[in-house]
């Protein structure tokens, strides 16, 4: 607590406004935590950001010595700018996503869906170093999946050579070491089962929504990253390719629409909230989604251009594409609002950013500016729509939006990546060929909507026997009597804000 906040408090307390000023005194106080707690955590990742690179510059710039650990093809710059990706995407796992998510439910369950953001830090985190990134990225090409070469990080890491006298790091490709492009995929681990959570926000038990996402990283995640980016058959220019194979940048469909595709089996076999349809459920403090939306903005840059996986031209085609399709959805959902509503709302334009982030993300490294400002304007339209005209009709509550935002929003990103990729900005067929649907080419189109229906149907498919398996086992769903007391008090003991 503050000086300030506690003399005040202090001179109320005196005389007769004795309670009146202790009851202050708690409120003042509280407020002063609460926003001394959000301005630590951005000066936080700020200095985070800053140091990391920084770092890299002065290190770039002294003489090697015997025993550094790095091999000669080595990039600084390209490791620096790995490194400072990672800390971007994980980011928008928390506080972004946990913000973002956190102002859109109800007061009393603030604290449990932030807490599932968090704990998913720690435990998908370690869960991707022991076994995780030796399923996605283990082993030879093609469907299989399940290898164990990289289990426990055997090989990933530094070790010592004899032959060079000195520890060398095993690199990934040319420029990075493995273990730079571990960490940076590892997030990506940690957030796409995190935007599941908000599916079932207010009424999944935590210990199911724990053992679900280890399965589901495991079991749905790992095989999508290995098929997508790992030489699988359903990246293009890999021979026996599914349909040609697709092109999936930054993760359309391996995080996109799985997650989306499986947050609305979620909401279908768990059931609706309590009082949904009946009862106004609206979000408690549209400032922590604003600021949640806001690092997700910033952090979807280490996501998108990060994907590069060096700091070259690729980096930047898809750092301008990522932040022209979310400008043009921040401003095509409100449109829409306005339009339909009389009022355009804070919400609407950070859901139109995300929408148009979500649908860039596969297309960022391969579209020029101008078609990634036509997908965002196409994301907010169409996201507008499944989350509001179509969740009606259907009946279905996903409580906060996680299928109609991110499975909709990837999917259309999937489609129009054949549509608009072009040879001047990715070579994938060879010498110059035509590479999407608007330079004539119509067979990437078609490998992309393959790729996309294989993604819903396995991950949908697999997230369903999962959920029958644990409702069976743990249960799904906390009880009524814990839901209307909500999940704060329920399943963590805690309350997000007690003055108020």
């Amino acid at each position: 607590m503050g000086p300030s906040s506690f003399w005040t408090a202090h001179f109320l307390v005196s005389g007769q406004n004795r309670w009146c000023g202790v009851q202050f005194h708690l409120i003042i106080g509280g407020v002063f935590k609460v926003r001394t707690f959000l301005r630590l955590q951005v000066l936080l990742w700020l200095l985070v950001l800053t140091f990391v690179p920084t770092c890299a510059l002065f290190a770039a710039d002294e003489p090697a010595v015997a025993s550094e650990p790095e091999d000669d093809a080595l990039s600084t710059g390209d490791n620096a700018w790995m490194l400072a990706s990672s800390a971007l995407v994980l980011m928008m796992t928390a506080p972004g996503l946990a913000m973002f998510y956190g102002g859109l439910v109800r007061k009393k369950n603030v604290l449990g869906v932030m807490m599932q953001c968090f704990f998913l830090m720690g435990l998908m985190s370690v869960l991707w170093a022991v076994v995780g990134y030796s399923f996605a990225f283990g082993g030879e090409g093609g469907w299989s999946w399940f290898s164990f070469e990289y289990f426990a990080m055997t090989g990933v890491g530094s070790e010592w050579n004899e032959a060079a006298g000195r520890p060398v790091t095993p690199m990934y490709d040319a420029s990075i070491p493995l273990l730079t492009h571990m960490v940076f995929q590892g997030m990506f681990f940690i957030i796409t089962p995190a935007l599941i959570c908000g599916a079932f926000a207010e009424r999944m038990k935590f210990s199911t929504m724990a053992v679900f996402c280890i399965i589901w990283g495991l079991f749905v995640y790992c095989p999508l990253c290995h098929w997508v980016w790992d030489g699988g058959p359903l990246a293009l220019g890999v021979e026996g390719a599914v349909a040609g194979g697709a092109l999936d940048f930054a993760g359309g469909t391996v995080v996109h629409i799985s997650s989306g595709s499986s947050a609305l089996v979620c909401a279908l076999l768990i059931g609706n909230r309590l009082g949904f349809g009946k009862d106004p459920m609206p979000p408690h403090n549209l400032t922590y989604t604003a600021m949640g939306a806001a690092m997700l903005w910033v952090g979807w840059f280490g996501f998108n251009a990060g994907s590069a996986l060096s700091a070259g031209g690729s980096a930047s085609g898809a750092f301008v594409a990522t932040h022209l399709s979310a400008a043009a959805g921040a401003i095509a959902w409100p449109i829409m609002e306005w339009i339909t509503r009389g009022k355009p709302s804070i919400l609407g334009a950070c859901s139109g950013a995300v929408a148009g982030l979500v649908c860039i993300t596969p297309a960022c490294g391969f579209v020029l500016p101008m078609p990634a400002i036509i997908m965002g304007l196409a994301a907010g339209v169409v996201c507008f729509y499944a989350c509001t005209t179509l969740k009606a009709k259907l009946g279905y509550d996903d409580a906060l939006d996680a299928f109609g935002v991110h499975g909709i929003g990837g999917t259309l990103g999937a489609v129009l990546t054949g549509v608009f990729a072009t040879k001047h900005v990715y070579d994938g067929y060879g010498g110059g060929a035509s590479l999407g649907l608007a330079e004539g080419n119509a067979s990437l189109i078609i490998g992309q909507i393959v790729a996309v229906i294989i993604t819903l149907v396995f991950s949908m498919g697999v997230t369903f026997v999962i959920l029958k398996i644990l409702d069976a086992t743990m249960g799904l769903r906390v009880s009524q009597e814990s839901e209307v007391r909500g999940l704060d008090l329920s399943e963590h003991g805690e309350e997000g804000y007690i003055f108020l």
